[in-house]
């Protein structure tokens, strides 16, 4: 049996169904690794189901940050930011009971800690768990996102994967919609991430997030709309194939790849998506 320890105080290791640390890391098939408590659930609900009732396929999730300098309102009002740590803990460890994880890591790093490039002990760390766990895929935040913590996250995952020899890396990372949709890419550039099974599922694992939702912050409601809107959207000259999705960047290629610049991949994505509409003016225009 192997105790996972972290460098952080305060950083936990939860494991749902209270396996041996040793089996809960080497079961893991799919990981989500994410800046704060409830993005998990909300940028990778499609392997989080995926491996639901499935005792060949466990996801693990991954929270970098300790989540203190989040908005409060309402009963959350008046915690201090030592308080708020601690509910939000309760809370995704609630969400990995809810959704089966495989595993929950609480890593607990400061925001600073993690969008200080010269800090490589969150990437050193990472790397050491993504090499334990060795997951087929990784779901991040992609790197058009518009908070910088989340960026900061999905270049650790990155720069930690690259760390790793060829055998131990995932096959496929994907970066996720958060703080920004990618439904701007073009459609044979996006990965489509269905969302659409157990809806009741999806629903408690946000809702779950009270000192998110009653603090003035309804990413339950908006997250549900925007899957479901994304969907109705997905294509204009047919019926709707998925009731609900989410949309992708492969980021595969980043770390497979030391030399290929992240800023330059985004940019071929942006420059695919001009090319697209220049076109579809000009035959517009004639």
């Amino acid at each position: 049996m192997v105790s996972v320890q972290f460098k952080t105080p305060g950083a936990q290791f939860f494991v749902p169904d209270g396996v041996a640390d040793d089996v809960a890391l080497s079961r893991t098939t799919y990981m989500g690794i994410s800046a704060h408590q409830d993005d998990l659930e909300i940028m990778s609900y499609s392997g989080i189901i995926e491996c639901f009732q499935n005792d060949d396929k466990w996801f693990a999730g991954v929270i970098m940050t300790n989540g203190a300098g989040a908005p409060r309102a309402d009963l959350y009002e008046e915690y201090t930011d030592d308080m708020l740590v601690d509910v939000r803990a309760k809370e995704q460890k609630k969400a990995a009971y809810i959704g089966e994880y495989g595993y929950q890591a609480l890593m607990h790093y400061g925001s600073s800690a993690l969008k200080d490039p010269s800090n490589m002990a969150p990437t050193e760390e990472l790397a050491e768990l993504i090499d334990k766990s060795r997951p087929e895929r990784i779901y991040t935040h992609n790197l058009a996102d518009k908070h910088d913590t989340h960026v900061a996250v999905t270049m650790a995952v990155v720069n930690a994967c690259r760390m790793l020899p060829a055998e131990a890396r995932p096959k496929q990372v994907i970066g996720c919609e958060v703080w920004r949709d990618l439904d701007w890419m073009n459609d044979g550039d996006k990965i489509v991430l269905d969302c659409t099974s157990h809806e009741n599922l999806q629903a408690a694992l946000l809702g779950v997030m009270d000192s998110q939702v009653c603090g003035g912050k309804r990413y339950d409601i908006a997250t549900m709309g925007r899957r479901r809107a994304h969907a109705t959207y997905w294509e204009s000259h047919g019926v709707d194939v998925f009731e609900m999705i989410n949309f992708g960047m492969d980021l595969t290629p980043l770390i497979n790849d030391p030399d290929l610049g992240p800023a330059g991949y985004v940019k071929s994505f942006m420059d695919n998506f001009y090319t697209e509409v220049e076109a579809r003016i000009k035959k517009a225009t004639g």
